[in-house]
């Protein structure tokens, strides 16, 4: 059986994070999946997700594709996928270029775990459904005080 590993906030839960689901699901037997804490999101990315951890895990644990969830407290996707003995670990084609993606092949190689690049779902994300939020938000507070 192989078991595969990714990890992500999967805030605001969209069809990206479906895609990556499925996709990932295609290429092991077991799909393992990290959902950063409440309190690691802040550490990372400097701000709270918007959906609190019970209920992405509860949304996450929901998709078929998806046979066990694990919670991130710290940022180590590689770490993680060795103790959970995953032997591929995916993320969306989106990390390709970033020095944390080659962080993570390295390790993962030292620790002879695979890594695989997902095709990323263009045009979403949870950053541009905030700013759509909080632009509709705006938009709302300005007609309404006129």
């Amino acid at each position: 059986m192989i078991k595969g590993y990714t990890g992500g906030a999967f805030d605001l839960f969209h069809i990206g994070h479906l895609r990556l689901l499925k996709n990932a699901k295609k290429h092991c037997d077991y799909l393992i999946v990290g959902i950063a804490s409440d309190k690691l999101l802040l550490e990372i990315k400097g701000k709270k997700p918007v959906i609190p951890l019970e209920q992405r895990i509860e949304i996450v644990n929901a998709i078929p594709y998806v046979n066990k969830i694990i919670i991130k407290n710290f940022d180590n996707d590689t770490w993680i996928a060795y103790k959970q003995k995953a032997k591929i670990i995916f993320k969306g084609s989106d990390w390709k270029n970033k020095k944390k993606w080659k962080w993570i092949e390295a390790n993962a190689k030292a620790l002879h775990i695979k890594t695989k690049i997902l095709p990323y779902t263009k045009n979403i994300s949870t950053t541009k459904i905030r700013r759509k939020i909080n632009g509709f938000q705006k938009t709302t507070k300005n007609k309404d005080n006129e």
